[in-house]
Formats: structure tokens, sequence, C-alpha cells
């Protein structure tokens, strides 16, 4: 059953409704659940259906969770890991990397779920070309739009309703990311990481970051996200006066507050404290109420999920 984009036209997270997505899918599936991810890649579960199954079970747990409180939720495909140099070290060619990405957005079956109150919009979700804590060895935002192009065009052709970039380490990357996407006419959405200090990992802040992808592509990012990285890494950065702070709608927090040196360091999962990360995303909505996307990233599951749910609401 192939997907069909609904919401292309108009994302309804752009309305200011409560909308959910997912925690730390690579971390819930090799911590919890005893997966063997190649390169943290979860793509790689589309190819059996005991992957496949996996996956659809994982996505219940938070789908049913929005429904029940009445919010929209933001289905991420499992792919953000799924672009050409990564897919080669998890030992995938071209026809196999368009085939599993495609395969990723058909899995994302909104009819499942969807009700009046919940609607469910379907995101391919992008990673870096590099590693998730190490920008590396930096691209022009040319050579990041040709590189990116490739996945964008499957996410469009496969029907899904836009493409969102997690854990950008740099602008360049981001900026063409955005171009790609506005060429293909898919919205997109940007989500950078920030390190202990509230900077990218190049060291350039947020609100560089953020204008400057607004800039060189004339605003085309729907929004902006912050994901892997503990509220208590980029509270401080956040003015709610800022008009940049304004083009952030989406919040998807590690679970511990170690820098990401120390993540991938650490010997065992650290999934800190539900309540007080919930708590910690309410003071955030009490701030900056304009935020409403809200889940997890590296360490977090749909325990914390709820807890953020749960706060959120209550301070809304």
């Amino acid at each position: 059953m192939t997907t069909r984009a609904k919401y292309r036209d108009r994302l309804p997270q752009l309305d200011g409704a409560l909308f959910l997505t997912d925690g730390g899918l690579e971390t819930t599936l090799i911590f919890h659940e005893g997966f063997d991810l190649p390169c943290f890649a979860a793509f790689v579960l589309l190819d059996s259906e005991r992957g496949r199954k996996a996956l659809r079970d994982y996505f219940d747990r938070y789908v049913s969770m929005a429904i029940a409180a009445g919010a929209g939720f933001i289905l991420e495909s499992p792919t953000w890991r799924a672009n050409p140099e990564w897919a080669v070290k998890a030992g995938y060619g071209r026809a196999d990397l368009a085939r599993v990405n495609r395969a990723a957005i058909e899995l994302q079956i909104r009819d499942r779920y969807e009700t009046q109150g919940s609607p469910l919009v379907v995101s391919g979700a992008i990673g870096p070309r590099g590693d998730g804590y190490d920008p590396g060895a930096l691209m022009s935002r040319e050579e990041a739009a040709d590189y990116h192009g490739f996945q964008i065009g499957l996410f469009r052709d496969a029907g899904a309703d836009l493409v969102s970039a997690f854990t950008m380490t740099n602008i360049a990357e981001a900026q063409g990311v955005a171009l790609t996407a506005k060429a293909a006419t898919m919205p997109c959405v940007i989500s950078f990481t920030v390190e202990t200090d509230g900077r990218l990992p190049t060291g350039d802040t947020l609100a560089q970051a953020i204008k400057s992808v607004d800039e060189a592509t004339g605003n085309a990012p729907a929004y902006y996200v912050i994901n892997c990285a503990h509220p208590a890494h980029f509270d401080h950065v956040l003015d709610a006066g800022e008009p940049w702070v304004k083009r952030l709608r989406g919040l998807r927090a590690n679970s511990s507050r170690m820098s990401h040196a120390e993540l991938d360091n650490a010997p065992e999962l650290d999934i800190g404290n539900p309540q007080e990360l919930g708590g910690q995303y309410a003071q955030l909505i009490r701030r900056l109420p304009h935020i409403n996307v809200l889940g997890g990233c590296c360490g977090t599951d749909h325990r914390h999920v709820d807890c953020i749910s749960t706060a959120c609401r209550r301070a809304a």
C-alpha cells in the first residue's frame, strides 16, 4: 500500500495545536529490545518481517498516546542513517537504499490510526552525512544539496508530507537540505543539535544557524527543531524576545545530561528521569508557548514522551 501525501500543502502542526512524535528509536531498539543495528541504522529492520513488526509495535505505543491526549502525531520514518555513505557501511547499495527509503514511508500508513482530532503527518527523516556528534569534513551547501537530494526525491515520490533533517551539526549542510527540499516543493524541517554550551558542534550559535539558513533559502524551512541535547544544554540560549527563537517549533531532547563525547563512551543507556524531563519541557513551553511539536531523542522512550505530554498539556 502506497502512502499518499495528505498535508504537503499545509502542515497541520503550523496551526499551533499539540503534536507529539516519538522518542529515541535507535536507543530503544538496541538497549531495550535487543536489536543489532549496524552503524545505528534502524532502516535495516525494514528487510525482515520481525523488524517491520518491531517498528510497527514501536510506533503503536506513541500513536495511541497521542490519540488519547487529543494530540496530532508526526510519524518520522526510520531512515536517519539511510543516506548513501552510511548505507554502504551497513552493506546496502544504491538500489537497495532506494527501496528501503520508499518502504519506510509506506510503513507509516496513517489510515491505521488517524482520527479527526489527531492528524498524522508522515515525515521522511534525514540524518547528517557525517556523525551526529561530530561534523567531520564539512560540505558546501551545494555539495549538501546534491548529496541529500537522493533521499529527498525518494520521500517526495513515496508520498511523505515533509522531510525532516535531524541532528544537523553545521550550517552549510542544513542550507543544502533546505534548498533541495524547496526545489522539490517539499516542506522541510531543520533540526540542529548542540553541545553542552548551547552551540552547534562547529561552534556556531543556534541564532547564527537559524538566521543563516533562513537567509540562504528565503525562509524555506517550515520551522526548526532542537534534538539530541538535554534541555539544560540549550535552555539558557532561548530568549523569548528574539525573532529567531520564534522559528523554533519542536523539541526532541536527550534523556541524559551527558555531553555527546560522554554519551559516545557510555557503556550503558542513561534514561535520566522521565518526570524531571517532562517538567523541564513544561518550563520551556510556559516561556515559549509557540513550541508545539514534542518528542524525545537518545535514551528516551514512550515513558518520557508520556511525561512530556502530560506536563506540557498541564502547562498549556
